[in-house]
């Protein structure tokens, strides 16, 4: 039998390989994280027709002569090029900017898929569309993540709740002015919420307690911080906490040291910014700009952050971060094996997994309210549709054309 016949047979698999590759991509053409393949052929062995011969007295050398006996698949590999992004909006969908890969666990086995179109389930946990459980790290109950540790199911803290924060500090910005008489006061009004969590107003009194003196000032003008006392509402500062605040030269100095610029005073249980208060001519204007403390709150909504922290929004506004996603790499990512599903599986020879957050050693950043979609390029895919047919076609002519060099040998005995 004639050797082109099996080399024919060899291209007809290789490139029907070649057409299901292709095919593939092409199906999976907008399917979420999916990464195309490529199909690499070569030759299978050589026959010896003559070997190699070293050139000796007055002959020269000969090379060797070697009939090749077709081609095979040497293999299929995954193109891992970043796939361009598709906005949905939605807080579960995320998408991988750069390397690394989402961590799912499911039937005691991790896996690895770039498609992060995640949701939440009645427990709480942040699943595939297929139930496995995306992995990372909870926070603890101040919001910090230990992203050291061991990897574990992201769980939402359904119904969890923030207890209020008390206010101790403030801020004051504004004039106080230069020109207002002895006595003059300023009565600035405080949101404030107290460790219960209640809210209410605290009348600030600012009080021109010290006049300066004329020309160069010897004496620096100064008014006083005062908190009410509430006993006697005729007089509610009368007995209340008070603390003096110097402006030798415009600006506010430390009570405790003049030659230093004032940044905070202790009032009471407070604590007041007054770095951005002024004693220059004009009006008064002073007013508070910032107050801390808040309310008891209930988780409202999340979102997550570049770097993969799960970030809660509460009903008081406030945020506190309540986990955060575990991203993984390999130091040869074509030795993953597909598994289906959009998933991938380690191998002896991809590595470990090399575990890190989001934008750290190597690994990407996250897109919220994204997916990536597929790096197929189907202009790509058509044309290797096109080298396929022709590589099939050529072989099948191969078998062909033996057969009829077959043919004419039978018919040499008629």
């Amino acid at each position: 039998m004639l050797r082109s016949l099996f080399s024919g047979i060899s291209g007809l698999r290789a490139h029907q390989q070649m057409m299901d590759v292709t095919g593939n991509n092409i199906s999976n053409v907008n399917t979420t994280g999916y990464k195309s393949s490529q199909t690499v052929f070569q030759d299978t062995l050589s026959q010896m027709v003559n070997a190699a011969g070293a050139p000796q007295n007055d002959s020269g050398g000969t090379n060797p002569a070697q009939v090749g006996l077709g081609v095979r698949t040497a293999s299929v590999n995954a193109n891992f090029s970043q796939g361009a992004a598709q906005t949905t909006g939605k807080s579960g969908d995320m998408m991988i900017q750069g390397d690394g890969f989402f961590m799912v666990k499911g039937g005691g086995e991790t896996l690895y898929t770039r498609a992060g179109s995640f949701t939440f389930d009645a427990n709480g946990n942040l699943t595939t569309p297929n139930g496995q459980m995306v992995q990372g790290w909870s926070a603890d109950t101040d919001g910090v993540v230990n992203s050291a540790g061991a990897p574990e199911p992201i769980k939402l803290p359904i119904g969890i709740s923030l207890q209020p924060e008390a206010t101790e500090s403030m801020t004051f910005t504004g004039n106080l002015s230069y020109e207002a008489a002895l006595n003059d006061f300023k009565v600035i009004p405080v949101p404030v919420i107290d460790a219960t969590g209640a809210s209410s107003t605290l009348n600030v009194r600012l009080e021109k307690t010290v006049m300066p003196a004329a020309g160069p000032p010897a004496v620096a003008a100064q008014w006083t911080l005062q908190l009410p006392d509430g006993p006697n509402p005729a007089t509610p500062y009368a007995g209340g906490t008070s603390q003096p605040l110097n402006f030798p030269n415009g600006r506010p100095v430390d009570p405790g040291n003049p030659a230093l610029p004032a940044t905070t005073v202790a009032l009471g249980p407070y604590t007041i910014d007054v770095r951005d208060l002024t004693h220059y001519s004009g009006e008064t204007e002073a007013r508070v700009s910032a107050s801390d403390g808040a309310a008891a709150g209930i988780l409202a909504s999340y979102t997550v952050s570049n770097t993969g922290q799960i970030v809660g929004v509460f009903s008081n506004g406030l945020k506190q971060t309540l986990g955060q996603l575990a991203l993984a790499n390999f130091n040869n990512v074509n030795g993953l094996e597909k598994i289906g599903d959009s998933m991938f599986r380690s191998t002896v020879n991809s590595g470990l997994a090399q575990v890190g957050a989001a934008g750290s050693a190597g690994l990407g950043l996250i897109n919220n309210g994204a997916l990536e979609m597929s790096n197929v390029d189907l202009a790509q895919e058509f044309t290797n549709l096109v080298i396929a047919q022709r590589g099939f076609q050529a072989n099948s002519r191969i078998i062909t054309t033996s057969d009829e060099i077959l043919q004419e040998l039978v018919n040499l005995k008629r």
